[in-house]
């Protein structure tokens, strides 16, 4: 790993591939916060990327999303696979942080050199992951981990943005969740590759696992995999890892695609970021709003003004 005099790394492909989680640590940061490092370090992880496959786990609160995660980590871990963890936290009302609920609940694997667990800010971002998700989850799959575990916010059916970021994508419900299967047929549940009825171990699991699989028989394509576990003992963790392999295997296990959409998604989303402060306080947008208000533009029509607009200016 070489470095300038200003205590910055001069060959990030190097540097990002030796695996040293302080590196990946400081990477990570520097994403996140977009500083001057930070092009240089995806310029680097994009070229790397490719190799990990990358599970997102969602569901409403109260699942247990956090346990499951933690109990699945641990069973790639005896499996010999390495493994990051993103999790995507609520943002501090106060400073813009994570509230690292996730990052607490996973302290059994605090001293284990083969994972590594971050927390990000969702920031206000919705869709259940932060902005920077995409960039971060490179940044891992670039250091070497083998498998990348993306766990979202936990807000329900907006959360399929999981959908452009995962190669297998795991919907996790609790027991007691029929009258809300019915009602996500149309959203979250028609993402899901594999369904897991987490809490087994509780009362009304069994009919939550009967309402999953009536919902996903309605869908088209291949159905998911419908399971239960109990993250708090393991019970039924094993059966999960194998199906998300399953899964991955059925797809091709093509990973450069996975990088390559994960690219795409971030290129439209710094687009609509550079247009957003382009257009920001911009006196043109307040006569479009009239416009639109009074009658006299459509929609379209004043899209394509502004867009006009910022691109001249």
């Amino acid at each position: 790993m070489s470095r300038t005099t200003d205590n910055s790394f001069t060959d990030w492909d190097a540097t990002l591939a030796s695996g040293n989680r302080g590196v990946l640590a400081r990477a990570i940061t520097a994403v996140e916060n977009d500083t001057d490092e930070a092009e240089a370090i995806l310029r680097a992880a994009r070229r790397l990327s490719g190799r990990a496959l990358v599970v997102g786990m969602t569901g409403a609160p109260g699942a247990g999303k956090s346990t499951l995660v933690g109990a699945y980590v641990a069973e790639l871990r005896r499996r010999g696979q390495t493994v990051g963890v993103l999790a995507v936290d609520p943002s501090s009302p106060l400073t813009g942080g994570a509230l690292l609920g996730d990052r607490i609940r996973m302290l059994s694997h605090a001293g284990d050199p083969g994972v590594f667990v971050r927390s990000l800010a969702s920031r206000g971002h919705l869709g259940g992951l932060a902005l920077s998700t995409g960039s971060v989850v490179d940044v891992m799959d670039a250091s070497g981990r083998d498998v990348i575990v993306v766990e979202t916010v936990g807000v329900g059916q907006s959360e399929i943005e999981i959908t452009d970021l995962a190669d297998v994508r795991v919907v996790v419900w609790a027991p007691g969740a029929g009258d809300d299967v019915q009602a996500a047929k149309a959203g979250i549940l028609e993402i899901a590759d594999v369904l897991v009825v987490n809490k087994a171990d509780l009362p009304q699991a069994a009919a939550t696992e009967a309402a999953l699989r009536s919902a996903a028989s309605y869908g088209t394509g291949t159905p998911p995999t419908v399971m239960t576990t109990t993250a708090t003992s393991g019970s039924g963790v094993p059966a999960l890892a194998d199906a998300v392999a399953s899964v991955a295997r059925e797809h091709g296990a093509n990973k450069r695609r996975g990088a390559d959409q994960r690219m795409a998604r971030q290129v439209v989303a710094r687009a609509l970021q550079l247009f957003e402060q382009a257009a920001e306080g911009d006196t043109v947008l307040d006569g479009l709003v009239a416009g639109l208000r009074d009658g006299d533009l459509s929609l379209d029509e004043a899209a394509g003004r502004l867009t006009d607009h910022v691109v001249k200016s």
